[in-house]
Protein backbone atom coordinates (compact mmCIF):
# COMPACT_ATOMS: atom_id res chain seq x y z
CA UNK A 1 0.00 0.00 0.00
CA UNK A 2 1.34 3.69 -0.89
CA UNK A 3 1.70 5.57 1.99
CA UNK A 4 1.76 9.63 1.74
CA UNK A 5 4.88 11.42 2.41
CA UNK A 6 5.11 13.36 5.28
CA UNK A 7 4.49 17.42 4.18
CA UNK A 8 7.50 19.19 5.56
CA UNK A 9 7.00 21.88 7.83
CA UNK A 10 7.28 25.57 6.37
CA UNK A 11 9.83 27.52 6.82
CA UNK A 12 9.21 30.10 10.15
CA UNK A 13 8.50 33.43 8.98
CA UNK A 14 8.91 36.09 11.17
CA UNK A 15 6.35 37.87 12.52
CA UNK A 16 4.69 40.78 10.67
CA UNK A 17 4.36 44.72 11.84
CA UNK A 18 1.10 46.38 12.79
CA UNK A 19 1.00 47.74 9.56
CA UNK A 20 2.09 45.12 7.94
CA UNK A 21 -0.57 42.84 8.77
CA UNK A 22 -3.07 45.70 7.51
CA UNK A 23 -1.56 45.95 4.76
CA UNK A 24 -1.61 42.59 3.47
CA UNK A 25 -5.20 41.98 4.93
CA UNK A 26 -6.62 44.93 3.11
CA UNK A 27 -5.03 43.94 -0.92
CA UNK A 28 -6.75 40.30 0.60
CA UNK A 29 -10.41 41.88 1.07
CA UNK A 30 -10.37 44.48 -1.78
CA UNK A 31 -9.40 41.41 -4.01
CA UNK A 32 -12.96 40.14 -3.59
CA UNK A 33 -14.48 43.39 -2.79
CA UNK A 34 -13.23 45.60 -5.23
CA UNK A 35 -12.14 43.54 -7.70
CA UNK A 36 -12.21 45.99 -10.70
CA UNK A 37 -9.68 48.44 -9.26
CA UNK A 38 -7.42 45.59 -7.65
CA UNK A 39 -4.37 45.22 -7.95
CA UNK A 40 -4.40 48.48 -5.43
CA UNK A 41 -2.47 51.44 -6.14
CA UNK A 42 -0.41 53.27 -3.09
CA UNK A 43 -3.47 55.72 -2.44
CA UNK A 44 -6.32 53.22 -2.20
CA UNK A 45 -4.63 51.14 -0.36
CA UNK A 46 -3.71 53.57 2.26
CA UNK A 47 -7.13 54.28 2.36
CA UNK A 48 -8.07 50.72 3.14
CA UNK A 49 -5.77 50.47 5.74
CA UNK A 50 -7.40 54.36 7.19
CA UNK A 51 -10.80 52.92 6.68
CA UNK A 52 -12.70 53.20 9.50
CA UNK A 53 -15.65 50.68 9.30
CA UNK A 54 -14.73 46.65 9.79
CA UNK A 55 -11.28 47.35 11.21
CA UNK A 56 -9.90 46.90 14.74
CA UNK A 57 -7.87 48.78 15.83
CA UNK A 58 -8.68 51.77 13.42
CA UNK A 59 -5.32 53.07 11.85
CA UNK A 60 -4.17 56.44 10.55
CA UNK A 61 -1.13 56.06 8.83
CA UNK A 62 0.75 57.80 5.59
CA UNK A 63 1.45 56.78 2.34
CA UNK A 64 5.35 56.20 3.52
CA UNK A 65 4.03 54.25 6.29
CA UNK A 66 2.41 51.95 3.69
CA UNK A 67 5.22 52.19 1.17
CA UNK A 68 7.72 50.83 3.90
CA UNK A 69 5.74 47.95 4.93
CA UNK A 70 4.93 46.61 1.00
CA UNK A 71 8.79 46.76 0.54
CA UNK A 72 9.02 44.40 3.81
CA UNK A 73 6.20 42.59 2.60
CA UNK A 74 8.18 41.92 -0.66
CA UNK A 75 11.02 40.42 0.69
CA UNK A 76 9.21 37.94 2.44
CA UNK A 77 6.83 37.69 -1.21
CA UNK A 78 3.53 38.14 0.19
CA UNK A 79 3.42 41.31 -2.13
CA UNK A 80 4.08 41.81 -5.60
CA UNK A 81 3.89 45.19 -7.57
CA UNK A 82 2.42 45.01 -10.98
CA UNK A 83 3.89 45.82 -14.17
CA UNK A 84 1.01 46.79 -16.81
CA UNK A 85 0.09 50.24 -15.27
CA UNK A 86 2.11 53.52 -15.42
CA UNK A 87 1.10 53.70 -11.99
CA UNK A 88 1.93 51.29 -9.54
CA UNK A 89 0.12 48.79 -8.00
CA UNK A 90 0.11 46.21 -5.43
CA UNK A 91 -1.71 42.57 -4.86
CA UNK A 92 -0.70 40.12 -2.48
CA UNK A 93 0.71 36.29 -2.52
CA UNK A 94 -0.46 35.46 0.88
CA UNK A 95 -2.38 31.88 0.02
CA UNK A 96 0.32 30.25 -1.70
CA UNK A 97 4.01 31.66 0.38
CA UNK A 98 1.48 30.70 3.58
CA UNK A 99 0.01 27.14 1.63
CA UNK A 100 -3.59 28.42 2.24
CA UNK A 101 -6.81 27.24 0.54
CA UNK A 102 -8.98 30.07 0.24
CA UNK A 103 -11.09 28.99 3.09
CA UNK A 104 -8.52 29.51 5.72
CA UNK A 105 -7.37 32.48 3.49
CA UNK A 106 -10.32 34.36 4.70
CA UNK A 107 -10.96 33.72 7.96
CA UNK A 108 -6.58 34.85 8.61
CA UNK A 109 -7.97 37.83 6.70
CA UNK A 110 -11.13 38.59 8.57
CA UNK A 111 -8.65 38.06 12.06
CA UNK A 112 -6.06 40.45 10.68
CA UNK A 113 -8.55 43.21 10.27
CA UNK A 114 -11.02 42.79 12.68
CA UNK A 115 -8.92 41.12 15.62
CA UNK A 116 -10.25 38.38 18.06
CA UNK A 117 -13.18 36.85 17.38
CA UNK A 118 -15.67 34.02 17.75
CA UNK A 119 -16.01 31.34 14.86
CA UNK A 120 -19.85 32.70 14.46
CA UNK A 121 -18.82 36.42 14.41
CA UNK A 122 -16.00 34.88 11.77
CA UNK A 123 -18.47 33.57 9.93
CA UNK A 124 -20.54 36.59 9.41
CA UNK A 125 -17.68 38.89 9.02
CA UNK A 126 -15.80 36.72 6.19
CA UNK A 127 -18.60 36.53 4.51
CA UNK A 128 -18.01 38.89 1.63
CA UNK A 129 -14.78 36.89 1.22
CA UNK A 130 -15.62 33.19 1.21
CA UNK A 131 -19.32 32.33 1.83
CA UNK A 132 -19.17 29.49 4.68
CA UNK A 133 -21.95 26.91 4.94
CA UNK A 134 -22.00 26.80 8.72
CA UNK A 135 -20.26 27.70 11.62
CA UNK A 136 -18.73 24.10 12.32
CA UNK A 137 -16.91 24.58 8.64
CA UNK A 138 -15.42 27.76 9.58
CA UNK A 139 -14.12 25.89 13.10
CA UNK A 140 -12.72 23.28 11.15
CA UNK A 141 -10.75 25.28 8.63
CA UNK A 142 -9.43 26.98 12.20
CA UNK A 143 -8.72 23.94 13.87
CA UNK A 144 -6.43 23.38 10.80
CA UNK A 145 -5.06 26.55 10.94
CA UNK A 146 -4.06 26.11 14.61
CA UNK A 147 -2.51 22.57 13.95
CA UNK A 148 -0.42 23.70 11.20
CA UNK A 149 3.13 24.33 11.40
CA UNK A 150 3.67 27.13 12.51
CA UNK A 151 0.39 27.95 14.04
CA UNK A 152 -1.06 31.01 12.16
CA UNK A 153 -4.28 31.01 14.43
CA UNK A 154 -4.74 30.36 18.04
CA UNK A 155 -7.99 29.72 19.93
CA UNK A 156 -8.08 31.98 22.98
CA UNK A 157 -8.76 31.33 26.79
CA UNK A 158 -12.64 31.72 27.28
CA UNK A 159 -12.91 35.22 29.08
CA UNK A 160 -14.37 34.95 32.57
CA UNK A 161 -18.50 34.98 31.84
CA UNK A 162 -18.04 34.22 28.37
CA UNK A 163 -20.00 32.15 26.30
CA UNK A 164 -17.78 31.67 23.76
CA UNK A 165 -14.22 31.35 22.73
CA UNK A 166 -12.52 33.95 20.49
CA UNK A 167 -9.68 32.91 17.87
CA UNK A 168 -6.79 35.12 16.90
CA UNK A 169 -4.31 35.22 14.20
CA UNK A 170 -0.58 35.36 15.20
CA UNK A 171 0.62 36.64 11.69
CA UNK A 172 1.65 38.98 14.23
CA UNK A 173 3.60 37.25 16.82
CA UNK A 174 2.09 35.36 20.27
CA UNK A 175 -1.43 37.24 21.68
CA UNK A 176 -1.37 38.62 24.45
CA UNK A 177 -3.96 37.32 26.49
CA UNK A 178 -4.40 40.08 29.10
CA UNK A 179 -5.26 42.86 26.14
CA UNK A 180 -7.63 40.53 24.70
CA UNK A 181 -9.73 40.47 27.94
CA UNK A 182 -9.55 44.04 28.41
CA UNK A 183 -10.96 44.36 25.22
CA UNK A 184 -13.20 42.17 25.72
CA UNK A 185 -14.70 43.43 29.10
CA UNK A 186 -14.72 47.23 27.53
CA UNK A 187 -17.12 45.62 24.84
CA UNK A 188 -19.53 43.67 27.17
CA UNK A 189 -19.53 46.64 29.18
CA UNK A 190 -20.94 48.64 26.35
CA UNK A 191 -18.23 50.85 26.00
CA UNK A 192 -17.36 52.11 21.94
CA UNK A 193 -14.28 53.78 21.51
CA UNK A 194 -14.35 57.40 19.94
CA UNK A 195 -13.29 56.17 16.45
CA UNK A 196 -15.87 53.47 15.93
CA UNK A 197 -18.66 55.50 17.14
CA UNK A 198 -17.46 58.10 14.91
CA UNK A 199 -17.60 55.48 12.38
CA UNK A 200 -20.90 54.70 13.35
CA UNK A 201 -22.39 58.08 12.91
CA UNK A 202 -21.26 59.00 9.89
CA UNK A 203 -22.70 55.74 8.25
CA UNK A 204 -25.77 56.85 9.86
CA UNK A 205 -25.24 59.63 8.26
CA UNK A 206 -24.58 58.25 4.48
CA UNK A 207 -27.96 55.89 4.97
CA UNK A 208 -30.11 58.93 6.27
CA UNK A 209 -28.78 60.66 2.74
CA UNK A 210 -28.90 57.58 0.63
CA UNK A 211 -32.53 57.24 1.91
CA UNK A 212 -33.71 60.88 1.25
CA UNK A 213 -31.87 60.35 -1.76
CA UNK A 214 -34.43 58.14 -2.71
CA UNK A 215 -37.20 59.38 -1.63
CA UNK A 216 -36.62 62.19 -3.87
CA UNK A 217 -36.25 59.62 -6.83
CA UNK A 218 -39.67 58.26 -6.06
CA UNK A 219 -41.44 61.57 -5.66
CA UNK A 220 -40.33 62.53 -8.98
CA UNK A 221 -41.59 59.76 -10.87
CA UNK A 222 -44.65 59.91 -9.28
CA UNK A 223 -44.98 63.44 -10.19
CA UNK A 224 -43.96 62.23 -13.92
CA UNK A 225 -46.69 59.20 -13.83
CA UNK A 226 -49.34 61.62 -12.51
CA UNK A 227 -49.29 59.56 -9.50
CA UNK A 228 -50.61 60.80 -5.73
CA UNK A 229 -47.46 58.86 -3.62
CA UNK A 230 -50.54 59.54 -0.28
CA UNK A 231 -52.82 57.13 -2.22
CA UNK A 232 -49.93 54.21 -3.06
CA UNK A 233 -50.19 51.30 -0.51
Amino acid sequence: MNSTPDVPPRPAMRALTAVEGRVLAVLVEKQHTVPDTYPLSLNSLTAGCNQKTARSPVMNVSEADVLAAIDDLKRLSLVNEGSSSRVPRFEHNMNRVLGLPSQAGALLTTLLLRGPQTAAELRLNSARLHGFADISSVEAFLDELAASEPPRVVKLPRAPGGRESRWMHLLCGEVEISDVYVAERSGAEGTVPASEFDALKAEQQRLADELARLQSIVRHMATELGISIDTIG
